[in-house]
C-alpha cells in the first residue's frame, strides 16, 4: 500500500486504428513515460486488448512504487455505448462491432477502467490543460481531424455524453447529401470531407480524372500520397492542393456553423493532424462561418453581441495541445471523473 503522502499516479491509453499509446502520468510531473505500439487490427480485438494491458502492467510495475493509482483512463474510437463500454460499428476499428472493450480490459487488469471516446478525452485535455485553461472557459466544442473526424463537447466543465454515450458525433453530420460514401453508411459526412483520409481521396479523384498533373507527378515520386504531402504541395503553390484544402475548409465551416447555431458556446477547437495546416483551412472556413451562422456573425470577437462572453466573443481556434491531446486526456480522465463524482455526491 502506498504511504499517505503518496503522489497520485494515473495510466492513460490512447487507442487508435493505426497505433496505440499508453502513458504513466502524475499531475505534478505530467507524463512520466509512454509506450507506443502498432494496433494489430488483423489479429483481432482481443489481441489488441492484450497489448494494451501488457503495456499498462509494464508502466505500473515501473512507476507505482510510492504512488497511489488514481485510475486507468482509455480513449477509444467510437461510436461507443456508455456506460456499458461497448463499441458499435466503429469505422476505424473494423471487426470491433459489438466488442465489450471495457469488460475485457477490466477482466484482464482486475481493476476498474474509465472508458471514453477518443474525441471526448481530447476535448477534456484542451479544456483542462490547453485552450480552455488559457482562455478561462467552462464550455467548449472540439473537432479532431485525423484518419476520421471526432467530436467532443464540454458543457459547464462536464463531458456531454448524451443518452447512451454517443453524444458528439459531428464527424457524421451530413455536409453534402450527395457526397462520397462514409464508413458509417451515410453519404457526405464531415468525415469524408475533412479528414486526412478525405484529403487524400480528393487528390486521388483529381489524379484519376487527369485534372491534377502536379499531384500526379508528386504521387509518382512518393508512391502514395499523404495529407502532409498535400499540405506541402499547397504551401508551395500547387493550385489543385490549394483547392483541396479550401474545399476542406468549406466543409469544416459548414459543420461549425451548425454547431455554433445550436450550441452558442464561447470556444470551438479544431485539432488533429489536418489542423496543423490551419493557414490553408482557415480562409474558406471563416468565409462559410460568416455566411452560414448568424450566431457567429453576431458573436465573433468585436461584434455587437460578443460583450460579456468569456473569450470576448465566439472563438474558433486551432488546438493548443496538438497530437498529445488524446493521450493527455486519457491520463487526466480518472482525475476528472473523481472530481465530478465528488461534485455530485
Amino acid at each position: 500500500m502506498a504511504p499517505e503522502n503518496a503522489q497520485v499516479l494515473t495510466i492513460g491509453v490512447d487507442l487508435g486504428g493505426t497505433s496505440l499509446r499508453v502513458a504513466a502520468y502524475t499531475p505534478e510531473q505530467g507524463v512520466l513515460n509512454s509506450i507506443t505500439l502498432r494496433t494489430r487490427l488483423e489479429a483481432g480485438p482481443l489481441a489488441v486488448v492484450d497489448d494494451m494491458c501488457e503495456a499498462i502492467g509494464q508502466l505500473l510495475d515501473q512507476y507505482s512504487e510510492g504512488r497511489e493509482l488514481a485510475g486507468i483512463g482509455v480513449g477509444s474510437p467510437g461510436p461507443l455505448e456508455l456506460p456499458a463500454g461497448r463499441l458499435h460499428h466503429p469505422p476505424n476499428l473494423p471487426g470491433w462491432d459489438g466488442f465489450p472493450l471495457l469488460e475485457e480490459m477490466e477482466k484482464r487488469l482486475n481493476r476498474p477502467v474509465i472508458l471514453e471516446s477518443d474525441a471526448n478525452v481530447a476535448a477534456l485535455a484542451e479544456y483542462a490543460l490547453g485552450l480552455g485553461k488559457t482562455l478561462g472557459v467552462e464550455s467548449l466544442c472540439m473537432l479532431t481531424l485525423g484518419t476520421g473526424v471526432g467530436n467532443g463537447i464540454i458543457l459547464d466543465g462536464k463531458l456531454w455524453h448524451g443518452a447512451t454515450g454517443m453524444g458528439g458525433e459531428a464527424g457524421h453530420m451530413t455536409i453534402y447529401p450527395d457526397g462520397p460514401l462514409c464508413g458509417c453508411g451515410n453519404n457526405g459526412c464531415l468525415e469524408v470531407c475533412a479528414s486526412a483520409t478525405a484529403l487524400v481521396s480528393a487528390a486521388e479523384r483529381l489524379i484519376a480524372a487527369g485534372r491534377a498533373p502536379g499531384l500526379a507527378l508528386l504521387k509518382s515520386k512518393c508512391g502514395s500520397l499523404t495529407a502532409l504531402d498535400l499540405a506541402e504541395a499547397a504551401q508551395q503553390g500547387d493550385a489543385d492542393a490549394l483547392e483541396i484544402y479550401a474545399e476542406t475548409g468549406r466543409a469544416l465551416g459548414i459543420c461549425l456553423a451548425g454547431l455554433i447555431n445550436i450550441l452558442n458556446l464561447p470556444l470551438y477547437v479544431v485539432g488533429g493532424g489536418v489542423a496543423n495546416s490551419w493557414d490553408l483551412l482557415a480562409p474558406s472556413m471563416f468565409e462559410e462561418l460568416e455566411r452560414r451562422s448568424y450566431v457567429y456573425a453576431l458573436t465573433a470577437p468585436g461584434r455587437a453581441a460578443a460583450k460579456g462572453m468569456p473569450c470576448g466573443g465566439t472563438e474558433v481556434l486551432s488546438a493548443k495541445l496538438g497530437a498529445e491531446a488524446g493521450l493527455l486526456g486519457a491520463c487526466i480522465l480518472p482525475l476528472h471523473s473523481a472530481k465530478a463524482s465528488l461534485a455530485t455526491a
